[in-house]
This record gives structure tokens, sequence and C-alpha cells, in this order.
């Protein structure tokens, strides 16, 4: 009866450096996260985890550095060949444990699909250019192994927070959120304060859209731990991602 809950609390929206962020702020071993990370044969980057404050709050700072001189070198490349199904070769072939290997697919997909419909093509055409390939790639491999060195039995999320106003792609202005944001966030409460920024990232969706089996406000549980994830905003709210870990409580009847 002692279930493991994971709750995410979406006040400042969600993004996949948050996400990691906070998950890394509940006390998981930061070494033994980078050596799984590691698994993934993915060069380019420089992944920064550093303790930071927002408005006060310390939490933890993800950032996901590109190698300029790589990122020259492969920009070409990456362009045309980061599609899904590089993107899924890539994470088979790691080697990572198979629950990371399948939630990490099942992210991805969510996203792909999203960006496939939005654009009016084939799952498989969708190149992951537009979201920053290497980014996306350790955002949603990261959540993975996370959620599976957390272990918790189930995973709730706050109705979502999402932005307003317009935000630049290589298309020019697009409205926020996201075409493809909102087409992952289907069947997912969400609302909205007014805020001109995109608090919810398409990899942030896709990851509470297969996390979470439920949206909804803090069930009843007994909290552990609670983790932050900063974001890297100036807005009038906290940019944060809060996850709060707990286990459930039995009602007393005497109560």
């Amino acid at each position: 009866m002692k279930e493991k809950i994971l709750y995410f609390d979406c006040l400042s929206g969600i993004s996949g450096d948050m996400a990691i962020g906070a998950l890394l702020d509940l006390g998981v071993d930061r070494d033994k996260f980078t050596g799984e990370l590691n698994k993934l044969n993915l060069s380019g980057y420089t992944l920064s985890l550093e303790k930071g404050k927002k408005n006060g709050i310390t939490g933890v700072d993800v950032k996901v550095l590109l190698d300029q001189l790589e990122n020259h070198h492969h920009q070409h490349e990456n362009h045309h060949h980061r599609n899904l199904q590089a993107i899924e070769d890539l994470i088979e072939g790691s080697e990572l444990n198979e629950s990371v290997k399948t939630l990490s697919k099942k992210i991805f997909r969510e996203v792909a699909v999203a960006e496939a419909k939005v654009h009016d093509l084939g799952v498989e055409e969708v190149h992951f250019h537009e979201v920053g390939a290497i980014d996306s790639i350790v955002d949603i491999v990261g959540v993975s192994i996370l959620i599976d060195m957390l272990q918790p039995d189930c995973i709730f999320c706050s109705p979502l927070h999402v932005g307003t106003g317009f935000v630049k792609c290589e298309h020019g202005m697009i409205p926020v959120p996201a075409p493809a944001t909102l087409e992952i966030l289907k069947g997912v409460p969400i609302y909205s304060m007014g805020i001109r920024s995109e608090l919810v990232t398409p990899t942030g969706a896709a990851i509470v859209k297969v996390l979470a089996t439920e949206f909804i406000p803090a069930p009843l549980m007994e909290i552990e731990k609670v983790g932050y994830g900063l974001g890297n905003k100036d807005l009038e709210i906290t940019n944060t991602l809060r996850v709060i870990l707990g286990k459930k409580k039995a009602i007393l009847s005497s109560w």
C-alpha cells in the first residue's frame, strides 16, 4: 500500500530541461544519471547541471550546450538525417535498459506525430531541426532515465499553464502555444493567465502526456521530497517546474 507518487506541478509550464532539473533536484545520484546518459552515443553537446536560484527558490538549472565546432560540422547532416527513424535507431542501438528505451521512443513518437499532423507530413518525414535534435534527444532520454531511477508507482500532473502571444521559429512568427504543443495536449486540461511567453514546449508537453495517468490538482499524499527545475525565462511569475515525490496515504476513518 506504500505507493510512490510523482506529481508534476506545472505552475509555470514545462520544458524538457526544466523536467530534468526538477527530477534531479529530488536527490537523484548525478554521476549515475550522467553515466546512463553517456550510454547514448551522441556527441556535439555538453550537459550543464547547476544549482541556481529563481525568485529566491533554489533548484537545478539544466542547459544542453551545443558544441559550436561540432554543430557547424554536423549542421548539414543533422538537418537531413535526424528523422524519427534515425533517433529511434540511436536509442535502440545504445546500452540503455529496455524500459528507458521504450519510454524515450514513446515520448519522441508523441512529438513526431504532432509535428507531422501540423505540417501535413508522414511521421517518418518529420525532421527534428525545429526543436533542435540534440536538445530534444538529451531532454527526452534524460527524463526517461530519471523516471527509471526514481521508479514511481504512479505519476500525476497538474493542469498545464500555457503561455500566449507569438514565438519566432524557422517558419516566422507562430502562435503560442505552438501548434504541435496544442496537438500533443489534446485531452489535457490547460489554462492561460495571459503571460506572453512559450511556457509549455512540445517536448515538455510530450513528456507529461506520456507519463501522467491523470491531470489533477495535487492528490492526497504524504510529501517526501520536492524538486525544482529552473526555467530560463524572467517572467512576472517564478519560472520553475516543481515535482513532488510522495506516498499514498489511506484516509483513516477516525478523521
